[in-house]
């Protein structure tokens, strides 16, 4: 299955959604994987993410070249976001396989997910915080030593936790989980 993760800033992101979502479409037993991030254009950030013009474009410009598109952006404590992510999906129910997510509160929550976190970091915590990137993942980062590598560590990281997709699915069931299911039902119909 090709799939084009559509992300609302690629420059650190595709460090994290693409190792994921590989995973993520092998665990569901997908036959054929290409992921690719969207990287033109720049989106630059959630607001350009959100505007459907933008997200006309580039199902316009990567028409009939994938299976499934799927718009990635952060939560970023915007409780009527779901929302807004059911309003674009829905206009776009012609042919186009799109789907869109929000990670709680931050795609880097999710790599925390699949990551062993020092003992005493508890994951309710991790999960209840709004600037999970600051407050958990850099510190983290830092402490095993890949701040500076690619994506401040996030390629590393990143792989690591996508060994663990299924803890990821169970740590973070109403965005990672529910957008698992909504893959796996939009590969059945491939």
């Amino acid at each position: 299955m090709k799939t084009l993760i559509i992300p609302e800033d690629f420059r650190k992101d595709q460090y994290i959604l693409k190792p994921l979502f590989t995973r993520l479409l092998r665990s569901l037993g997908v036959p054929v994987i290409q992921v690719e991030i969207c990287q033109n254009p720049l989106l630059g950030g959630v607001s350009e993410a959100l505007k459907t013009d933008n997200l006309t474009r580039i199902l316009a410009r990567h028409r009939g070249m994938y299976d499934l598109y799927i718009l990635c952006v952060d939560r970023d404590g915007e409780v009527g976001r779901r929302q807004r992510l059911d309003d674009i999906q829905a206009q776009f129910p012609n042919g186009a396989r799109f789907l869109a997510e929000n990670a709680w509160e931050e795609l880097e929550t999710w790599v925390l997910a699949g990551l062993v976190l020092p003992g005493n970091w508890r994951w309710a915590d991790v999960r209840a915080e709004i600037n999970v990137k600051e407050q958990y993942f850099e510190p983290l980062a830092v402490l095993r030593g890949v701040a500076n590598s690619q994506g401040g560590g996030r390629r590393v990281m990143a792989e690591l936790a996508s060994r663990r997709i299924r803890a990821i699915r169970r740590k973070c069931p109403e965005d990672f989980d529910e957008l698992a299911l909504r893959i796996e039902a939009a590969a059945s119909l491939a």
